[in-house]
């Protein structure tokens, strides 16, 4: 079964339910081989990635030091790339990186650490990537070579087009890598055109090579991996060849292969609700049918006879695919009263319901679920926002250079303080003049960047009608650093959503269900909900408690998932896009855009216009926009 479930895969590969376990996993490998080598009296060779595939793996390594089982004197290392021009201690530079997440924390010796600079003269890189070259062979080649991967398939910086042979050089980067490089440089025009990179030919002399992507984003690039043949301009596609080859990811990043999306397409499979609609809705976005007219032939030819033979015929699968699907559209998101509610999403009664829809960042509310917080506002139900980080390090400079400005110039009318106005322009001005990017804001430019993104938060929930005492700021310690580096989530986070829960005791959470945010912030912010939700296990008004799941900015749920889906007209779009103006520091052009140019609310307008075109390519009827939510079923006792 193993072998037949696997036929389309040309590499062995191994998929964990999240990117924590697996990166446990990779780490214990790492050790064992350390171990292995220490005992024979052998160095051990590791070449080494920066980023945030990585950061699982470095930690893990980092406790079975610190716990005494772990030492990294027999081990020498390599990394892989580094951005070209750059200082050592710029926060975004893959030497700083490896510093912080690994060596500062581990007792290797100094003198084993052999990392790409990013900061030589132009003319000397030529030399330096040939004795980088000699240096790897004369120690016996890479032992264990750890790599992430890039949205399209790059290893290292090896972009698409590079030759198998290439060696260490300076690679110039295209624009889609530059973009995705953006956030974390604080803007496109902050990132290095070049990067000094490891070659092709180079990773595939490592002895041991381990491949690792977790998340939605890698799905496509890890489905032409691992499933299509070897080209250039995927490179990692290249690792096929390699004789001592891993790949590991996680659930999400695996999602596009085919034994996880069209699974029927192998061989038997165990027919659940939730896989027969989505065999049926492959069904028709392949024939570009809606459900009931799907036919008998149809599933016949498809590959999925198999599913007709067990609940068919056609028509009863149809009809009942379209009656549960049918059942997840409401207009009326907090239920509707006096209504019989046996098909409905949400229950009748209480109403109205008390509501906590958390937001990660200030802004994510109105993007997701815009349109259904006007209509649970519209209706009557009590609801509570709650902004579980300030967003500060989301704010351009010049956004408060010009509140200041305007502060200054308002001062006399209100009788403030000119003289402490001015002072504050000034400094302000003088500090952002000197301020390298992804340097740490001085404190009270980032108290003035939080208040920025409070005061738009509180304009977006003015337009939508929940009232400011029902606007919370929850300003998670996490995420208050100064950087895009962020602190492991505690209690005291925790405690802060417990509070707020126990006052509201709300009978529906909305939360953003992403584990695959580009920042991490979504997932760490939904960690915490959970754990929240563990510790407050018992309490009675949590048993009446339903949490449905919305997405951020960067994808939509599989129509296969969702449970409840909230239609919105054109005048409902209208005022969620209004709602969304009002965050304008994010608008025109966010600080941490991803590779997406678009600006959030046409993210936003075109995923639920999509959404809707779906439902109604489905047999539906035709509405303007969705949003799609999914509950999470957590335990209450």
């Amino acid at each position: 079964m193993e072998n037949i479930e696997k036929r389309y895969e040309k590499v062995p590969i191994s998929i964990f339910s999240d990117a924590d376990i697996a990166s446990e996993l990779i780490a214990k490998q790492v050790a064992n081989l350390i171990r292995e080598k220490e005992k024979a009296g052998e160095m051990c060779v590791l070449g080494l990635v920066a980023g945030s595939s990585a950061v699982g793996v470095y930690e893990c390594l980092t406790a079975l030091h610190k716990n005494g089982e772990l030492s990294f004197k027999n081990v020498i290392v390599f990394n892989v790339n580094e951005y070209y021009p750059i200082e050592k201690d710029s926060y975004q530079s893959h030497y700083r990186f490896l510093y912080e997440y690994l060596f500062d924390e581990v007792d290797i010796l100094p003198e084993n650490i052999h990392l790409i600079p990013g900061d030589l003269d132009r003319n000397q890189i030529s030399e330096f990537s040939e004795q980088y070259e000699k240096l790897i062979t004369e120690v016996g080649r890479i032992d264990l070579l750890l790599l992430g991967l890039d949205g399209r398939g790059q290893l290292g910086s090896n972009e698409p087009g590079s030759m198998f042979s290439s060696r260490t050089r300076l690679i110039t980067m295209d624009y889609s890598t530059r973009m995705g490089a953006a956030s974390t440089f604080f803007g496109e025009e902050n990132v290095p055109d070049h990067s000094i990179t490891i070659g092709l030919g180079t990773i595939m002399d490592a002895k041991r090579v381990i491949l690792m992507a977790w998340g939605e984003g890698k799905a496509k690039t890890i489905r032409k991996i691992v499933e299509c043949d070897v080209t250039e301009m995927v490179p990692a596609s290249l690792l096929q060849n390699h004789p001592n080859a891993s790949f590991i990811f996680d659930t999400a990043s695996a999602a596009e292969l085919t034994r996880i999306k069209t699974p029927w397409l192998i061989g038997p499979v165990t027919w659940k609700d939730k896989l027969i609609r989505k065999a049926v809705f492959w069904l028709c976005d392949k024939l570009d049918k809606p459900i009931l007219k799907l036919t008998e032939r149809d599933y016949n030819d498809s590959g999925l006879g198999e599913l007709v033979s067990q609940y068919g015929p056609a028509n009863k699968i149809n009809i009942k695919v379209f009656n549960d699907l049918q059942h997840t559209i409401t207009g009326w998101p907090g239920g509707k009263p006096n209504a019989d509610d046996t098909t409905r999403p949400e229950r009748a009664n209480p109403f109205p319901k008390r509501v906590v829809v958390f937001s990660p960042h200030p802004d994510d509310d109105v993007i997701s679920t815009g349109g259904t917080l006007a209509r649970l506002s519209e209706h009557g139900h009590e609801v509570h926002v709650a902004y579980q980080v300030s967003g500060n390090i989301a704010v351009f400079d010049d956004e408060v250079t010009r509140f200041l400005d305007f502060v200054r110039d308002i001062a006399p009318l209100y009788n403030f303080d000119e003289e402490k106005a001015q002072k504050a322009y000034e400094d302000t001005l003088q500090f952002f003049k000197h301020k390298k990017p992804g340097e740490i804001d001085l404190p009270y430019i980032a108290a003035c960047k939080g208040a920025i993104r409070q005061g738009e938060a509180r304009a977006a929930c003015r337009y939508l009608g929940i009232p400011e005492e029902r606007t919370h700021f929850l300003n998670l310690p996490f995420y208050e650093t100064g950087t895009v580096k962020k602190a492991p989530i505690s209690q005291a986070d925790v405690d802060i959503i417990i509070k707020l829960l126990q006052e509201v005791k709300p009978h529906q959470i909305y939360a953003a269900g992403d584990l695959s945010d580009p920042h991490g912030t979504h997932r760490v912010c939904f960690m915490a909900i959970l754990e929240a939700l563990r510790q407050l296990k018992g309490e009675k008004w949590l048993d009446d408690c339903y949490l449905w799941l919305y997405r951020g900015a960067w994808q939509e749920w599989d129509v296969a998932e969702v449970q409840m889906a909230v239609p919105l007209n054109p005048e409902e779009t209208r005022i969620k896009r209004m709602a969304i103006f009002k965050h304008q520091s994010q608008k025109d052009r966010p600080l941490f855009p991803g590779t997406d140019p678009r600006e959030f609310w046409q993210r936003a307008e075109d995923r639920n216009n999509a959404t809707a075109v779906t439902f109604d390519k489905l047999g539906m009827a035709e509405y303007q926009a969705m949003e799609l939510f999914v509950r999470h079923h957590f335990e209450k006792e």
